[in-house]
């Protein structure tokens, strides 16, 4: 979600009964601050008051950073007193992890900050229950929008393995990958998910960050759209992702180009003015597999409450089918 969703996003979607997370990602201390601000502005909470929403950082951007960088941009969230902190993909996870715990003790917080850790495989499930004792799970499937592991199981697969492996008093278990209805909310807990993570179809929120051009491409695309990919990661010179990662994306031509062997220097200029002009055909769009039940923008309460909706109703189906009523 990253350059996609901000303060604004995160705040609506806690507002309407989600959690909403805002992403790091690629800002920098003051950007951060900025969208931080604007969400507590949105609830129209003091300084000392907890913000109840949660951010996400690539963990290995802060290891990239010198120490001192890294935990800046980790106290921005902390000093707003957020709810969570969502890591990912990173090395050295644990490392973070303490330093998140070591800043609440010596602030001697009442309420920690939770901190959420994605896997996408039961070994590192493992580890990060038993070794790092985490609070909240995620579970990202091959399906998942944005950047993952190209080795991931599928997240029907992976959760109930994931399940299998964990030991009892587990903390809580979130899928994540390719949902973007309520009928998908309703399988993965019936599948015994704690709960769900859905990225794409906040992507067609008003609140989004995503340009309009971005959108419309969202609500245009068709099952079969979306490929794993690093073309965009090399036509906008982000490459320094751990190997084993890469992106999932609408197909378009930047893809097609980089699979023929176009030159690396023409696929650039092509991608830049393709962003600048919102050519669908050129830009970088990040979507999940289930991208083609999208059909229209909303709001992030109206997609939270359609969510929701769908997601009982199923629920109430599913519960018939199993005892006969």
């Amino acid at each position: 979600m990253a350059g996609a969703s901000g303060g604004a996003l995160a705040a609506e979607v806690t507002a309407a009964g989600a959690f909403g997370f805002l992403a790091a990602g690629y800002l920098d201390p003051e950007s951060l601050q900025k969208e931080l601000a604007l969400a507590r502005g949105i609830f129209d909470l003091a300084a000392s008051d907890r913000l109840p929403v949660g951010v996400g950082y690539l963990a290995w951007k802060l290891e990239k950073s010198m120490d001192a960088e890294a935990e800046q941009m980790l106290a921005v969230a902390l000093d707003n007193h957020v709810q969570a902190i969502w890591l990912a993909f990173g090395v050295r996870i644990d490392k973070w992890i303490r330093y998140i715990r070591t800043y609440d003790e010596n602030h001697r917080r009442t309420d920690p900050t939770l901190i959420f850790v994605q896997v996408s495989s039961v070994e590192d499930a493992v580890v990060a229950v038993k070794n790092w004792k985490v609070d909240v799970l995620i579970a990202q499937g091959n399906e998942s929008g944005g950047h993952g592991y190209r080795a991931a199981p599928p997240i029907l697969t992976l959760v109930p393995s994931i399940l299998h492996a964990l030991p009892d008093g587990a903390p809580p278990l979130l899928a994540a990958g390719g949902m973007s209805d309520g009928r998908h909310v309703a399988s993965l807990l019936t599948l015994g998910a704690d709960g769900v993570v859905l990225g794409t179809r906040f992507l067609a929120t008003t609140e989004s960050l995503y340009t309009e051009a971005q959108k419309r491409a969202l609500v245009a695309a068709k099952s079969g759209s979306t490929v794993r990919t690093m073309a965009f990661d090399r036509a906008r010179g982000t490459l320094e992702w751990p190997a084993g990662i890469d992106g999932r994306a609408l197909y378009n031509s930047t893809v097609k180009d980089m699979e023929e062997g176009v030159d690396i220097h023409v696929v650039k200029e092509k991608f830049k003015k393709g962003v600048q002009d919102g050519d669908p055909d050129r830009m970088l769009v990040w979507a999940g597999s289930g991208v083609d039940l999208i059909s229209r923008v909303s709001s992030a309460k109206d997609v939270v409450q359609e969510l929701h909706d769908v997601a009982v109703e199923r629920s109430k189906v599913s519960r018939k089918f199993y005892t006969g009523n």
